[in-house]
């Protein structure tokens, strides 16, 4: 049996607020026991970690909006990189969007990169099922079996769906199973052909728009179909001012709706394309500052419930494109925490608040048992140095893909070690 124990550490586990210096006790990759009393002494042949009193350890960080590129695209990203990438950052669970190749439309997919991740011994893996066959938006998905087989949401990730009546269709089904359905909240036939916000910097810089209404609209028509139907609706990455306040609005209203957003659009705004930069170029694309800071309060008010790295990985030749056809998307597993710690020492979230949008929560709208310091869970945990300054250098991250919006941010806060059922999968020192 092999035992750990935590020591001179903070411990923060907003799942039952939690949040002072303690001591922590892991049992055969178990949680044996939380804020032990020093007088309790340490179990003998305890493997001892030690803090210096500032460190935070926490549940590991549930990611609910990863992309990866296997099966299929592989040479974007497998999962064996994108689990280095992950316990770099600190995070333990990773929620996969159904996007690649087949797509996860068949109950057998899901379950083999449900094992996948077991492989890992890093990180857990859950799959969303998708909503409709090939995520092509036309034909609904085989939601029940999905479910049956392990899906924990279903989405079509990165597409819209656009057919109303399909929506509502999809809602209406899925409530049966008390399944969430995800959606990429954009008008499809207004972001057609767009590639930055519609706006002063898109057109002086040539490039065609997509109107930020384009989010709101579809949102809107969402959450009237919501309404009609009862179902379970989550937005993905919300980045506009009108969005939130329609969410805001409809959770007010009584609504089952959530929603998340992801950190480029509460710590970066359109200005960073300026220089024709493609590693910021993601999708939704980065909005005006009044939307970054509406996005910031909506996150210290609650009406976001959840922070998602939205990592979509890219590869070289992807990204090396004029803006225009440049791939959309950036990495963001290794800089998900350190990115939003800087909310907290903004001073627009507290850290249990920042803690709990990156654990506990997101683990609640997935249904996982994830995200706490519980007596008895499984002992993921990640260990961080708030105060600890470092650079974002693509190039240098972990994983194999590069593709940061962060490239040369400099940042306070990082993960020095990161555990797995007890298990410890990523240490800074030895990176």
């Amino acid at each position: 049996m092999s035992t750990t124990v935590f020591e001179n550490v903070r411990l923060v586990d907003p799942a039952s607020g939690l949040d002072r210096p303690g001591r922590l006790l892991v049992r055969d990759g178990v949680i044996a026991g939380v804020d032990l009393p020093q007088a309790e002494g340490t179990p003998e042949g305890a493997a001892i970690v030690r803090g210096d009193g500032r460190m935070v350890l926490c549940p590991g960080l549930v990611d609910m909006r990863v992309t990866i590129g296997e099966p299929g695209f592989e040479y974007r990203e497998t999962v064996a990189s994108a689990a280095r990438a992950a316990v770099a950052g600190g995070i333990t669970t990773i929620a996969v969007l159904p996007n690649c190749l087949p797509t996860i439309d068949d109950p057998a997919l899901v379950r083999l990169l449900r094992t996948r991740g077991e492989e890992t011994g890093m990180v857990g893996i859950l799959p969303y099922g998708a909503l409709t066959r090939g995520c092509a938006g036309a034909e609904m998905a085989e939601i029940g079996l999905l479910n049956e087989a392990g899906a924990v949401a279903f989405t079509d990730g990165i597409r819209a769906i656009g057919d109303t009546r399909l929506m509502r269709q999809l809602l209406t089904y899925s409530r049966a199973f008390g399944a969430m359905v995800v959606q990429h909240p954009e008008d499809p036939s207004l972001a057609r052909g767009g590639c930055a916000t519609d706006g002063e910097l898109a057109t002086r810089l040539g490039l065609p728009g997509i109107a930020p209404a384009a989010e709101a609209i579809l949102i809107a028509r969402d959450l009237r179909l919501a309404r009609m139907t009862g179902g379970r609706l989550h937005f993905g990455h919300v980045s506009t001012a009108e969005g939130l306040d329609l969410i805001r609005q409809a959770k007010a209203d009584g609504l089952n709706v959530t929603c998340d957003t992801a950190p480029p659009y509460f710590d970066l705004n359109e200005t960073v394309i300026g220089d024709f930069r493609t590693y910021a170029k993601l999708s939704p694309p980065l909005r005006a500052e009044a939307d970054r800071r509406a996005v910031c309060a909506a996150l210290a008010d609650g009406t976001i419930d959840a922070i998602a790295s939205d990592h979509t990985p890219c590869d070289a030749d992807d990204k090396r494109q004029p803006f225009a056809v440049a791939a959309a998307g950036g990495t963001g597993l290794a800089t998900l925490l350190s990115v939003t710690l800087a909310q907290v020492h903004a001073g627009s979230l507290t850290l249990a608040d920042a803690i709990g949008l990156l654990t506990h929560r997101p683990a609640a709208l997935l249904r996982s048992k994830a995200g706490t310091l519980a007596v008895g869970a499984a002992a993921d945990l990640c260990l961080f140095d708030p105060e600890r300054a470092w650079k974002v250098e693509a190039g240098e991250l972990p994983g194999k893909a590069q593709n940061t919006p962060f490239d040369g941010r400099a940042l306070e806060g990082r993960v020095l070690a990161t555990w797995k059922a007890g298990r410890q999968v990523f240490s800074l020192d030895r990176a």
